[in-house]
């Protein structure tokens, strides 16, 4: 049996984040070691962020974190399940509740957005 997660095999590891209650899938990021060990000391979920090449602690500009309810890991060891209480209502940083919010019609392949904003992106993180 595995210890957790094999950040030896990969130091980045893509974490599904899931709605607790409903089961709505609200996003997919990543996790390195002190992104996965923040977020079980803290119980507030914390990732590393590609693009800044840094910690990101989900909400910490928006005020939308998410709370560690539970955690899992697949078979080999290189993807994460995070179940999480979604607080202030949106996980995604374009104001939706879930990121997956524009779904593909497969026959015609029209895309349409299936989710309504929870907040204005624009006044939430307001840039310099």
């Amino acid at each position: 049996m595995t210890a957790g997660p094999n950040f030896d095999k990969h130091e980045l590891i893509p974490v599904i984040a899931q709605d607790e209650a409903t089961g709505d899938i609200l996003m997919l990021a990543y996790m390195n070691r002190e992104a996965y060990a923040e977020t079980l000391r803290t119980g507030r979920v914390c990732y590393y962020s590609r693009s800044r090449q840094k910690l990101w602690r989900k909400g910490e500009e928006s005020g939308n974190v998410q709370e560690l309810k539970a955690l899992y890991f697949d078979c080999d060891a290189d993807t994460i399940l995070v179940k999480v209480n979604q607080i202030g209502g949106a996980a995604c940083h374009e104001g939706y509740r879930s990121c997956f919010f524009r779904q593909v019609d497969p026959q015609s392949e029209e895309i349409r957005v299936v989710g309504e904003r929870v907040f204005d992106p624009a006044e939430v993180y307001k840039k310099k």
